[in-house]
């Protein structure tokens, strides 16, 4: 499935968004909030002061370390400011992103707190960048503890943190090691924190990763949530689904999955044809026919191939259920 480079249309707007609101320094940091303890207005004034030598010379290490300080500060502001700086550092500089690797726990951590809603952003946009074509903190974030924190954004009031965590959540899932972990937290996650990124296109191949690769339950959820996706809106998300090259996945499970999960598969198989005409049930002997139909549809060879193989396999199965089914038969009527 391809992520197009982490290029995403929802990735490529966050990263774009709102420079000035992020890149900017606040200089009017209340430095007295009572939610943060005291702050070290010493290193604090020297981190502000500076920062113009900053925005200069981003890789120096004095700079780094002094924002990396900030970050691990007590003091909530403190730690907004670090956020923004990092944002903007290492929003073009992949050796930034390195050097700010120690600042992935810190800022997860920022997740955690019930801090404002734009500490959240800060936090969410600087791991962001740091994920953006670095494999080790895409993996680092993860290991951190931020997935938890981020799928509960997905159901948050705040339009704008569903956004952020949408683009943070596809980004670390172009890490082949983060994708089944993703994958499987979404589908034990409530069904808003679900639809909230599966419902965007770019969304719907963390769902075909489980339903390939997951556990016998996690497939089961995986499907049904395609399934609920496909009746709830069949025109919108019919093509999506297709081109993430769901149709190997379910014809397994219409073999091989649990009885709900067969149920399910055979269902959205249905609503995945042509023809939109209702079916209260899939009879076994139509099931041939309506993939044999889908994957006329599929592009590309591979795709296209090895649904063509699972479809052979499954007729297969199908004959040798229905020749042992016979061969009971007749061994009962034999007997004495």
């Amino acid at each position: 499935m391809d992520l197009a480079g982490e290029s995403n249309s929802l990735v490529s707007t966050v990263a774009s968004s709102s420079s000035s609101s992020v890149s900017s320094i606040d200089t009017n940091l209340d430095c007295d909030s009572p939610r943060g303890g005291d702050v070290d207005h010493e290193l604090l004034h020297t981190a502000v002061s500076s920062s113009v030598s900053v925005s200069v010379s981003s890789s120096s290490s004095a700079s780094i370390q002094r924002v990396l300080s900030l970050i691990r500060s007590e003091d909530l502001d403190s730690r907004l400011f670090a956020a923004k700086e990092i944002r903007r550092l290492t929003k073009t500089s992949h050796r930034c992103r390195r050097h700010f690797s120690q600042a992935v726990e810190p800022l997860v951590s920022m997740l955690r707190f019930d801090s404002p809603e734009s500490h959240h952003e800060a936090a969410l946009l600087a791991l962001l960048n740091l994920a953006v074509k670095d494999e080790k903190n895409k993996v680092s974030i993860i290991e951190a503890g931020a997935l938890e924190p981020i799928i509960n954004f997905l159901q948050s009031n705040s339009p704008t943190l569903q956004e952020y965590a949408s683009a943070s959540l596809l980004t670390l899932s172009a890490s082949a090691n983060n994708k089944p972990i993703i994958g499987e937290s979404l589908m034990v996650s409530g069904e808003e924190a679900r639809t909230g990124l599966i419902s965007d296109e770019g969304g719907v191949f963390a769902v075909v990763e489980v339903l390939e690769n997951g556990s016998l339950q996690a497939r089961e959820h995986a499907v049904g949530v395609l399934l609920t996706l496909c009746q709830s809106d069949r025109s919108k998300y019919r093509e999506p689904i297709l081109r993430e090259g769901v149709i190997p996945g379910l014809l397994e499970l219409t073999v091989q999955g649990t009885s709900k999960s067969r149920t399910k598969a055979q269902r959205l198989l249905c609503l995945l044809r042509d023809s939109e005409s209702p079916r209260s049930e899939v009879q076994p002997d139509t099931i041939e026919n309506i993939v044999s139909s889908l994957i006329s549809h599929i592009d590309g060879d591979d795709q296209s191939g090895k649904a063509k193989k699972m479809l052979a396999e499954m007729v297969q199965v199908s004959m040798e259920k229905s020749l042992r089914h016979l061969q009971e038969r007749a061994s009962t009527l034999v007997r004495p």
